[in-house]
C-alpha cells in the first residue's frame, strides 16, 4: 500500500482527494498538509498529491521531487513556462516522476481534446470559463492549458483576435482570448467558441458536482506508481490520442 501526503488537503479539491485516497485499497492517506505545515511534513509518504495554491505549488513540487517522492499536481497555474522549468528539474533527478493534471474531470478532458481537433479549421477562437466565487486564480488552469493546446494544434498560425489590446477582450493566452467569470451558483464551466464563415461551433463542458473529479483522481493515483519523467494531462493517462505539442 502506497502512502500519499496531500498538500492543500483542507481545500475543496483537497478534501475530495483525501476521500478518494481513503476509499482506494491500494493507497493510504498520510499527512494532510496546509499552509501552516513545515517543509518536512509529509516527507515520509511515497507520493505527494499537490492541490495547494498557484504561488506555493512550484516550491512544494520541486521539494517533493528532490527528496524522492512521486508527485501528482492538480493545482492551477502550471503554464507552459512553468512546465518547461519543471521538466528541467525532473531531468536532473534520476527516477523522478510527476503527473500534472489541469482538470480531473473526464468530460473536461474530452472537451479539450475536441477543441484541439477543431482548432486548425476555424479562423477565430475564444474561451469563456466560469468558476465559483472562491476560486482565487484566473484564468483557470484548464483554460490556460486549453488555449496553449489550441495554439499548438494550429501550428503557429494565431487565430483572429481583433482589438485584443482592449481590457474587455479578455486575456490573451497563446494568442487565444480567454474570459473569466467568478459567480455564485457555479462550480465550473468552460466554453470554447470557434468562428468560421457563416457558423459558430461551441464546445462546452459543465461541472455540476465535485463527484465528477473522482474518476480522474483515481486514474492519476494509479498511473503515478509506474509513471516516468514529466506527464502533462489526464488524456495521456487515459490513453486518449493526443495531437499537437505536449
Amino acid at each position: 500500500m502506497s502512502s500519499v501526503a496531500v498538500a492543500g488537503a483542507r481545500g475543496r479539491l483537497g478534501s475530495l482527494v483525501c476521500e478518494v485516497i481513503e476509499d482506494h485499497p491500494a493507497f493510504a492517506l498520510g499527512a494532510q498538509l496546509s499552509s501552516a505545515s513545515g517543509p518536512e511534513a509529509g516527507a515520509d509518504a511515497a507520493i505527494l498529491f499537490d492541490v495547494s495554491t498557484p504561488e506555493a505549488s512550484p516550491r512544494i513540487v520541486e521539494r517533493a521531487l528532490r527528496r524522492g517522492q512521486r508527485v501528482i499536481v492538480g493545482t492551477s497555474g502550471w503554464s507552459a513556462d512553468r512546465l518547461r522549468a519543471l521538466d528541467g528539474v525532473v531531468r536532473e533527478i534520476p527516477g523522478a516522476a510527476v503527473l500534472v493534471v489541469p482538470n480531473f474531470s473526464l468530460g473536461s478532458v474530452m472537451a479539450t481534446t475536441l477543441a484541439r481537433i477543431a482548432a486548425p479549421y476555424f479562423g477565430s477562437v475564444e474561451i469563456v470559463e466560469a468558476h465559483h466565487e472562491a476560486k482565487v486564480d484566473s484564468p483557470s488552469g484548464t483554460a490556460v492549458r486549453t488555449a496553449e493546446l489550441i495554439a499548438a494544434a494550429r501550428g503557429g498560425d494565431p487565430p483572429a483576435a481583433p482589438f485584443a489590446d482592449q481590457p474587455a477582450r479578455g486575456q490573451l493566452i497563446a494568442g487565444v482570448p480567454v474570459h473569466s467569470l467568478r459567480l455564485n451558483g457555479v462550480i465550473a464551466r468552460q466554453e470554447v467558441r470557434f468562428g468560421g464563415a457563416g457558423e459558430v461551433l461551441t464546445i462546452a463542458h459543465d461541472t455540476h458536482a465535485r463527484d465528477s473529479y473522482r474518476a480522474g483522481i483515481r486514474a492519476a493515483l494509479e498511473a503515478i506508481r509506474s509513471a516516468e519523467g514529466l506527464t502533462v494531462g489526464l488524456e495521456r493517462v487515459l490513453g486518449i490520442p493526443v495531437t499537437g505539442a505536449a
